[in-house]
């Protein structure tokens, strides 16, 4: 926002009347500046609408959820209008349809990774380990040696986690600078910011109000990779039972190719010590692939701690043949090398 002078017309005592446009601008009452006004450009008349509370809030059409996300993304808000959006969805939650809208204007501005319609799938890592150890790179890997591209993207917003990033790091994957074509059997990492850097800023905002916002839910649903490329694989996981369906809904309204499972604490991997649901979403279409086992398993699979360096070491035993891929694991890369084969 700018501050302009207030029209004055010659009648006024001073040298005018301030006759404002109220539609563009917003008077500031304050004694010494009651000669300007604050032009509004920027996302208050949205912030207005999203938070009235829970009970009073009201949900945004697609469109108007899409212009207020791509505002966030240019970075044309303000620290505090930026704080202010993400405490008024906190509370009000998000709605399929806004989902929607916040994926279009991020589809519409991420720098695009270029499949070269190479079977490709998405892996977001944004949750880390944190009791678990985070087997992420474990699924890239695998799904890798059996000649699929794999595009990780993620973001460390919590300092207590292990993220994939540190993991991949000890595995000689490293982070990308810059977006690179995606190719047959190999992965590679991409930071968020390097997709985005408004997106990367509005995940940062969990470090200063330590609550997630609706970026965190956004980061686990988009594709990075270019549509007119060839198609791309998005494996997204949720936490809680509320996210299933809400995650579930945005899948269907979008009518994106992905595979919803509950992963191992937000990590898009399947928890090696029990077989979660999985279900695929192509078209608008939902098809559950796999059933949830109940139960404990038989032989529970031994895991690292949830170290990076041990992590890896881990990781490459079971590349190696030295340790069995947790059955669970193996069967999520079963249904992910179905959906992505020609």
């Amino acid at each position: 926002m700018r501050l302009v002078r207030a029209r004055v017309a010659p009648d006024h005592p001073a040298g005018g009347s301030a006759r404002l446009n109220l539609a563009a601008h917003t008077h500031i009452t304050n004694s010494y500046l009651n000669s300007f006004t604050i032009e509004t450009m920027g996302i208050g008349h949205y912030i207005k609408d999203i938070g009235r509370g829970k009970d009073g809030a009201r949900a945004l059409d697609r469109a108007r959820a899409a212009d207020l996300m791509g505002q966030i993304l240019d970075q044309q808000v303000s620290d505090l209008e930026l704080g202010a959006f993400c405490i008024a969805m906190r509370i009000k939650g998000e709605t399929p349809e806004e989902m929607a809208g916040f994926l279009d204007a991020t589809h519409a501005r991420l720098n695009k990774v270029h499949t070269g319609h190479t079977p490709t799938v998405v892996l977001p890592s944004y949750n880390g380990a944190r009791k678990l150890p985070v087997l992420t790179p474990l699924l890239a890997l695998l799904l890798a040696r059996e000649g699929a591209a794999v595009v990780v993207h993620g973001a460390a917003t919590e300092d207590k986690r292990v993220s994939s990033q540190a993991v991949f790091a000890h595995l000689g994957v490293n982070a990308l600078d810059h977006v690179s074509p995606a190719v047959a059997g190999q992965v590679q990492f991409i930071p968020t910011g390097v997709l985005n850097a408004g997106l990367d800023r509005l995940l940062a905002v969990r470090r200063v109000v330590g609550l997630r916002n609706p970026g965190h839910s956004l980061v686990k649903l988009m594709n990075p990779c270019d549509p007119a490329s060839g198609p791309a694989l998005v494996v997204s996981s949720y936490t809680h039972p509320e996210y299933l369906l809400s995650m579930s809904a945005t899948f269907a309204l979008t009518g994106q190719h992905a595979l919803l499972l509950r992963g191992t604490e937000g990590e898009p991997v399947a928890d090696a010590r029990r077989t979660p649901a999985m279900d695929v979403f192509k078209n608008g279409q939902t098809v559950r692939v796999q059933d949830q086992r109940e139960g404990s398993l038989v032989q529970v699979p031994e895991l690292p701690t949830t170290d990076a360096a041990a992590t890896a070491t881990y990781t490459e035993h079971v590349l190696q043949g030295l340790l069995p891929v947790p059955e669970a694991i193996a069967l999520q890369v079963q249904h992910i090398l179905r959906e992505v084969s020609p």
